[in-house]
Protein backbone atom coordinates (compact mmCIF):
# COMPACT_ATOMS: atom_id res chain seq x y z
CA UNK A 1 0.00 0.00 0.00
CA UNK A 2 2.87 2.35 0.62
CA UNK A 3 4.44 1.92 -2.84
CA UNK A 4 1.64 3.49 -4.87
CA UNK A 5 1.69 6.50 -2.60
CA UNK A 6 5.47 6.74 -2.93
CA UNK A 7 5.24 6.75 -6.73
CA UNK A 8 2.67 9.50 -6.62
CA UNK A 9 4.92 11.74 -4.55
CA UNK A 10 7.82 11.18 -6.97
CA UNK A 11 5.78 12.28 -9.98
CA UNK A 12 4.69 15.38 -8.09
CA UNK A 13 8.32 16.39 -7.53
CA UNK A 14 9.10 16.06 -11.23
CA UNK A 15 6.31 18.47 -12.04
CA UNK A 16 7.62 21.03 -9.59
CA UNK A 17 11.12 20.89 -11.12
CA UNK A 18 9.73 21.44 -14.60
CA UNK A 19 7.73 24.48 -13.50
CA UNK A 20 10.81 26.10 -11.92
CA UNK A 21 13.02 25.64 -15.03
CA UNK A 22 10.66 27.23 -17.53
CA UNK A 23 10.99 30.88 -16.41
CA UNK A 24 14.80 30.53 -16.10
CA UNK A 25 15.06 29.67 -19.80
CA UNK A 26 12.86 32.61 -20.71
CA UNK A 27 15.09 35.04 -18.77
CA UNK A 28 18.23 33.69 -20.45
CA UNK A 29 16.76 34.41 -23.90
CA UNK A 30 15.67 37.91 -22.93
CA UNK A 31 19.09 39.15 -21.76
CA UNK A 32 20.88 39.28 -25.14
CA UNK A 33 17.84 40.92 -26.69
CA UNK A 34 18.06 43.73 -24.15
CA UNK A 35 21.76 44.16 -24.86
CA UNK A 36 21.11 44.54 -28.57
CA UNK A 37 18.33 47.03 -28.01
CA UNK A 38 20.45 49.29 -25.80
CA UNK A 39 23.70 49.11 -27.82
CA UNK A 40 25.04 52.12 -29.68
CA UNK A 41 24.33 51.86 -33.41
CA UNK A 42 27.15 52.37 -35.97
CA UNK A 43 25.70 55.74 -37.00
CA UNK A 44 25.53 56.86 -33.36
CA UNK A 45 29.14 55.82 -32.85
CA UNK A 46 30.24 57.77 -35.93
CA UNK A 47 28.30 60.84 -34.81
CA UNK A 48 29.69 60.73 -31.27
CA UNK A 49 33.23 60.33 -32.60
CA UNK A 50 32.80 63.19 -35.08
CA UNK A 51 31.44 65.50 -32.38
CA UNK A 52 33.95 64.35 -29.74
CA UNK A 53 30.99 63.64 -27.45
CA UNK A 54 31.44 64.06 -23.72
CA UNK A 55 30.10 60.53 -23.21
CA UNK A 56 33.21 59.09 -24.89
CA UNK A 57 36.27 57.92 -23.04
CA UNK A 58 38.08 57.47 -26.35
CA UNK A 59 37.49 57.11 -30.07
CA UNK A 60 40.10 55.81 -32.45
CA UNK A 61 40.54 54.84 -36.06
CA UNK A 62 41.77 51.27 -36.50
CA UNK A 63 43.56 50.66 -39.80
CA UNK A 64 42.94 47.40 -41.67
CA UNK A 65 44.60 47.95 -45.06
CA UNK A 66 46.23 50.70 -47.13
CA UNK A 67 47.07 51.66 -50.71
CA UNK A 68 49.78 54.14 -51.65
CA UNK A 69 49.85 56.36 -54.76
CA UNK A 70 46.07 56.43 -54.99
CA UNK A 71 45.06 59.31 -57.28
CA UNK A 72 42.45 61.78 -56.07
CA UNK A 73 39.78 63.57 -58.07
CA UNK A 74 40.71 65.32 -61.32
CA UNK A 75 40.25 69.05 -60.64
CA UNK A 76 40.46 72.21 -62.71
CA UNK A 77 43.04 74.42 -61.01
CA UNK A 78 43.07 77.49 -63.26
CA UNK A 79 40.60 79.68 -65.06
CA UNK A 80 40.07 78.66 -68.71
CA UNK A 81 41.61 80.53 -71.63
CA UNK A 82 39.24 80.95 -74.58
CA UNK A 83 41.19 80.55 -77.83
CA UNK A 84 38.09 79.61 -79.83
CA UNK A 85 38.03 80.74 -83.46
CA UNK A 86 41.79 81.39 -83.52
CA UNK A 87 43.94 79.81 -86.23
CA UNK A 88 47.17 80.14 -84.25
CA UNK A 89 48.32 79.16 -80.80
CA UNK A 90 47.33 81.49 -78.01
CA UNK A 91 49.79 82.52 -75.29
CA UNK A 92 48.31 82.79 -71.83
CA UNK A 93 49.67 83.51 -68.36
CA UNK A 94 47.81 81.07 -66.12
CA UNK A 95 47.36 81.35 -62.37
CA UNK A 96 47.52 77.79 -61.07
CA UNK A 97 46.39 77.01 -57.54
CA UNK A 98 45.60 73.80 -55.63
CA UNK A 99 45.32 72.74 -52.00
CA UNK A 100 45.60 69.28 -50.46
CA UNK A 101 44.59 68.17 -46.97
CA UNK A 102 43.82 65.01 -45.08
CA UNK A 103 40.27 63.91 -45.83
CA UNK A 104 37.89 61.30 -44.44
CA UNK A 105 35.14 59.35 -46.16
CA UNK A 106 32.51 58.39 -43.61
CA UNK A 107 29.33 60.45 -43.76
CA UNK A 108 28.20 63.65 -45.45
CA UNK A 109 29.60 66.61 -43.59
CA UNK A 110 31.87 64.48 -41.40
CA UNK A 111 34.57 66.52 -39.67
CA UNK A 112 36.98 65.51 -36.92
CA UNK A 113 38.88 68.42 -35.39
CA UNK A 114 42.64 67.94 -35.03
CA UNK A 115 42.43 68.31 -31.24
CA UNK A 116 39.61 65.75 -30.86
CA UNK A 117 40.17 62.16 -29.78
CA UNK A 118 39.53 60.89 -33.29
CA UNK A 119 41.60 63.66 -34.87
CA UNK A 120 44.56 62.62 -32.75
CA UNK A 121 44.05 59.02 -33.83
CA UNK A 122 44.08 60.01 -37.51
CA UNK A 123 47.35 61.87 -36.96
CA UNK A 124 48.93 58.87 -35.23
CA UNK A 125 47.87 56.51 -38.01
CA UNK A 126 49.35 58.95 -40.54
CA UNK A 127 52.63 58.90 -38.61
CA UNK A 128 52.59 55.11 -38.81
CA UNK A 129 52.56 55.20 -42.62
CA UNK A 130 54.97 58.14 -42.91
CA UNK A 131 58.29 56.81 -44.26
CA UNK A 132 61.56 58.08 -45.68
CA UNK A 133 60.25 57.27 -49.16
CA UNK A 134 56.79 58.79 -48.78
CA UNK A 135 56.04 61.89 -46.73
CA UNK A 136 52.38 62.25 -45.76
CA UNK A 137 50.24 65.27 -44.98
CA UNK A 138 48.84 64.00 -41.68
CA UNK A 139 46.81 66.88 -40.25
CA UNK A 140 43.75 68.73 -41.48
CA UNK A 141 45.61 71.95 -42.37
CA UNK A 142 45.80 72.54 -46.08
CA UNK A 143 48.99 72.91 -48.07
CA UNK A 144 49.51 73.28 -51.78
CA UNK A 145 50.83 75.52 -54.52
CA UNK A 146 49.90 78.86 -56.05
CA UNK A 147 51.97 80.14 -58.95
CA UNK A 148 51.80 81.66 -62.42
CA UNK A 149 53.17 80.25 -65.65
CA UNK A 150 52.86 81.05 -69.33
CA UNK A 151 51.81 78.34 -71.77
CA UNK A 152 50.50 77.98 -75.29
CA UNK A 153 46.95 76.88 -76.04
CA UNK A 154 46.21 75.15 -79.36
CA UNK A 155 44.18 76.91 -82.09
CA UNK A 156 40.39 76.80 -81.64
CA UNK A 157 40.74 75.28 -78.19
CA UNK A 158 39.89 76.10 -74.59
CA UNK A 159 42.91 75.66 -72.33
CA UNK A 160 43.09 75.17 -68.55
CA UNK A 161 45.17 73.30 -65.98
CA UNK A 162 44.16 70.06 -64.31
CA UNK A 163 45.47 68.46 -61.13
CA UNK A 164 45.15 65.07 -59.43
CA UNK A 165 46.87 64.53 -56.08
CA UNK A 166 48.62 61.36 -54.98
CA UNK A 167 47.35 59.97 -51.68
CA UNK A 168 47.81 57.08 -49.32
CA UNK A 169 44.39 55.54 -48.80
CA UNK A 170 44.14 53.94 -45.35
CA UNK A 171 40.90 52.07 -44.68
CA UNK A 172 39.52 50.61 -41.48
CA UNK A 173 36.85 51.20 -38.83
CA UNK A 174 36.10 53.32 -35.76
CA UNK A 175 36.33 51.95 -32.23
CA UNK A 176 34.54 53.98 -29.56
CA UNK A 177 34.92 53.43 -25.83
CA UNK A 178 32.19 55.02 -23.71
CA UNK A 179 32.64 56.23 -20.15
CA UNK A 180 29.47 54.49 -18.99
CA UNK A 181 28.37 50.99 -19.87
CA UNK A 182 25.35 50.49 -22.09
CA UNK A 183 23.74 47.27 -20.85
CA UNK A 184 27.11 45.92 -19.76
CA UNK A 185 29.08 47.03 -22.82
CA UNK A 186 31.42 50.02 -23.24
CA UNK A 187 33.11 49.38 -26.63
CA UNK A 188 31.26 49.80 -29.92
CA UNK A 189 32.33 49.91 -33.57
CA UNK A 190 31.42 51.78 -36.75
CA UNK A 191 30.47 50.38 -39.16
CA UNK A 192 31.64 47.06 -37.64
CA UNK A 193 34.74 45.51 -36.12
CA UNK A 194 37.24 44.53 -38.80
CA UNK A 195 35.53 46.54 -41.56
CA UNK A 196 37.61 48.46 -44.11
CA UNK A 197 34.96 50.95 -45.20
CA UNK A 198 36.12 54.09 -43.39
CA UNK A 199 38.72 55.72 -45.65
CA UNK A 200 41.28 58.31 -44.59
CA UNK A 201 43.21 59.90 -47.45
CA UNK A 202 46.65 61.26 -46.58
CA UNK A 203 48.09 63.45 -49.38
CA UNK A 204 51.63 62.53 -50.32
CA UNK A 205 54.25 65.29 -50.36
CA UNK A 206 57.54 65.63 -52.20
CA UNK A 207 60.71 66.22 -50.20
CA UNK A 208 60.42 69.99 -50.74
CA UNK A 209 56.88 70.01 -49.30
CA UNK A 210 55.10 70.31 -52.65
CA UNK A 211 52.09 68.01 -53.06
CA UNK A 212 52.82 64.92 -55.10
CA UNK A 213 50.51 64.18 -58.00
CA UNK A 214 49.94 64.98 -61.64
CA UNK A 215 49.58 68.44 -63.20
CA UNK A 216 48.67 68.91 -66.84
CA UNK A 217 47.50 71.47 -69.37
CA UNK A 218 44.25 70.40 -71.01
CA UNK A 219 43.24 71.64 -74.48
CA UNK A 220 39.59 71.07 -75.37
CA UNK A 221 38.17 71.54 -78.87
CA UNK A 222 35.80 74.51 -79.07
CA UNK A 223 32.14 73.91 -79.78
CA UNK A 224 32.06 70.64 -77.81
CA UNK A 225 30.09 70.06 -74.60
CA UNK A 226 33.41 69.70 -72.77
CA UNK A 227 34.58 73.16 -73.89
CA UNK A 228 31.22 74.79 -73.16
CA UNK A 229 31.21 73.26 -69.69
CA UNK A 230 34.72 74.54 -68.99
CA UNK A 231 33.68 78.05 -70.04
CA UNK A 232 30.48 77.87 -68.01
CA UNK A 233 28.30 78.37 -71.04
CA UNK A 234 24.72 77.16 -71.12
CA UNK A 235 24.15 77.41 -74.84
CA UNK A 236 24.53 73.66 -75.26
CA UNK A 237 21.68 73.00 -72.85
CA UNK A 238 21.57 70.15 -70.41
CA UNK A 239 24.67 68.49 -71.86
CA UNK A 240 26.94 71.33 -70.72
CA UNK A 241 25.26 71.59 -67.33
CA UNK A 242 25.63 67.86 -66.76
CA UNK A 243 29.26 67.93 -67.87
CA UNK A 244 30.06 70.74 -65.43
CA UNK A 245 28.71 68.70 -62.52
CA UNK A 246 30.46 65.46 -63.43
CA UNK A 247 33.99 64.54 -62.43
CA UNK A 248 36.57 65.50 -65.04
CA UNK A 249 38.22 62.62 -66.90
CA UNK A 250 41.78 61.77 -65.93
CA UNK A 251 44.98 62.45 -67.82
CA UNK A 252 44.75 61.14 -71.39
CA UNK A 253 41.18 59.95 -70.84
CA UNK A 254 39.26 62.89 -72.31
CA UNK A 255 38.68 61.42 -75.78
CA UNK A 256 39.39 62.71 -79.27
CA UNK A 257 38.36 66.31 -78.48
CA UNK A 258 40.85 66.63 -75.62
CA UNK A 259 44.65 66.98 -75.71
CA UNK A 260 46.60 66.73 -72.43
CA UNK A 261 50.18 67.88 -71.85
CA UNK A 262 51.78 66.83 -68.54
CA UNK A 263 53.80 69.38 -66.56
CA UNK A 264 56.83 67.98 -64.66
CA UNK A 265 56.46 68.34 -60.90
CA UNK A 266 59.94 69.86 -60.84
CA UNK A 267 58.39 72.94 -62.48
CA UNK A 268 56.03 73.50 -59.55
CA UNK A 269 57.61 75.97 -57.09
CA UNK A 270 58.07 74.77 -53.51
CA UNK A 271 55.65 76.32 -51.00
Amino acid sequence: MTRPGHKGNHRSKKKRITIVLAPVVAVAVAIPLMNQAGAATPSEVAKDCAQDAATLENCEFVDVQFKRNSLGANKRVSTPFDNCGATTEGVKAFNVSATVTRSITLEDGFVAAADSKLGNSFFEIGAKFNTTEINLKRDDKGTGFDFSRTDKVLPDRVGFFMWSEKRTDVSGFLRATYKEEQNGQKVFFSPSEGAATVHVFYPQLLKNGTPDGRLWLRNVKCGTPEADAALGRENSGNVASLRAEQAEPGFGEGGENVTDVEIPLSEIPAP
